[in-house]
This record gives structure tokens, sequence and C-alpha cells, in this order.
């Protein structure tokens, strides 16, 4: 028998490399405002706390300082304009995510999706990649009050399928995942390639660190 009755993922680093979209909006908004543009390796490394970190993240960069409230308003809304044209595009899947996430699917595992990506975005990344169906409940970094590394999404999403934490599991890349899944009493794995500025996922001392997304089914049992 399985361990847990629900597995919650990530998405950015997680089950897509969303880079080369986000490095393109990022390279749009800069552009507009007459800013030198930022590489794509910058840009992975400015991943996972949502876009408006992303965003202050970019204009910190290209003006050497941290910028007003004034401009990072801007800059945000000519971000979320670009990406709107970018983000279900040329969708990139890590290695073993779509038949692992089938596998998953097949046993009757429940699973949902804990993104700090806003949200308006995500339903359609969902839909070009043929996930739409596979999660019973999708949360975006704007979905509530608080995001990842909050345990409060991880929560609510117990609280609305009515499973105990200690019966889920996350699944991310980065150190929000994992802090937001201790916090909230639940165990955790960390992948190793995505987005965690930097470092080791290992040093967040996830449950299980994982090199690839098919080794998740060991863990689950399946």
């Amino acid at each position: 028998m399985a361990d847990f009755d629900l597995v919650q993922f990530d998405l950015d680093g997680t089950l897509i490399d969303s880079v080369p979209q986000l490095a393109d909006a990022i390279s749009a908004m800069l552009s507009k405002l007459g800013l030198a543009t930022q590489s794509v390796n910058a840009v992975r490394g400015w991943v996972g706390n949502g876009a408006d970190m992303l965003v202050q993240r970019a204009l910190t960069a290209a003006l050497g300082q941290a910028p007003d409230a004034a401009l990072q308003q801007q800059a945000r809304s000519m971000f979320d304009e670009a990406y709107a044209n970018h983000a279900d595009g040329a969708l990139v899947f890590y290695p073993g995510v779509l038949s692992t996430l089938e596998q998953v699917r097949a046993s009757g595992m429940r699973m949902a999706l804990v993104t700090n990506k806003p949200y308006r975005f995500v339903p359609g990344i969902l839909a070009a990649a043929g996930l739409g169906s596979h999660f019973e409940l999708v949360l975006g970094g704007d979905s509530l009050a608080e995001k990842k590394p909050s345990p409060a999404p991880l929560l609510h999403v117990c609280r609305q399928l009515d499973i105990s934490p200690a019966r889920s599991l996350m699944v991310g890349d980065s150190e929000n995942d994992v802090l937001a899944a201790k916090a909230a009493g639940m165990a955790v794995a960390g992948l190793t390639y995505g987005y965690n500025y930097g470092r080791s996922i290992a040093d967040s001392q996830p449950d299980w660190v994982l090199d690839d997304f098919a080794g998740l089914a060991s863990i689950l049992k399946l």
C-alpha cells in the first residue's frame, strides 16, 4: 500500500522548464523600458518566488539598484503582457514527467498543482501540455493571501480534498517547496535539476533527493 493518498506538485523547474518563456518576457519588458536585457542563465537564477520577485530581480540587475514602486508596477504590467504571449508556447518537459504523471494518475492517487506562478497563466499551460484534467485542484501564487514558502497553499489543498497532510507528498525543486512542506507537516521530494538559486536542493534537507522525475515512482510504490 502506498504511503500517500495525495501528491502536490510544483510546476516551474519541476514539471516544465519555463525559463525560455520567462526570459523572453523579461527581455521584452526590459527592452520596452529602454534597459539592457539579461541572459537566460541570469533569469534561471531568479525564478522561484513569483512574478513580482522575478521582475524586481531583473530590474535590479539592469539598473544596478532596486526599482521604486512605480517602476516595479509598470514593469510588472509589461511583463504580464509579454508573458501572456509566451507562457504556453514550446513547452519543455523534464525527462520522465509525462510518463510518471500518467503512472500516478493510473494508480488512483490524487494530484494537485501548487505553483507560485500567477494563476492566470496556469490553465493555458496545463491545456497546452495536455494536463488539464490531471489535477483535482490548481493553485497559483496569487490564489491565496500567501504563497510558498508559506505552508498555507499546501494545507489549503489538504483541507479542500479532505486529506491529512501526513498522507500528502510535496514534489518540488526549490527550498520554497521544502520549507512549505515541512511547515505543513508533510513529506517532500526535492528534484536536483530545477531552479534553486544556484544552491543544491539537498541543502534544504527534503525527505528524498531525486535526480530525475521518474524516481518518484519508487517513492510512491507504483
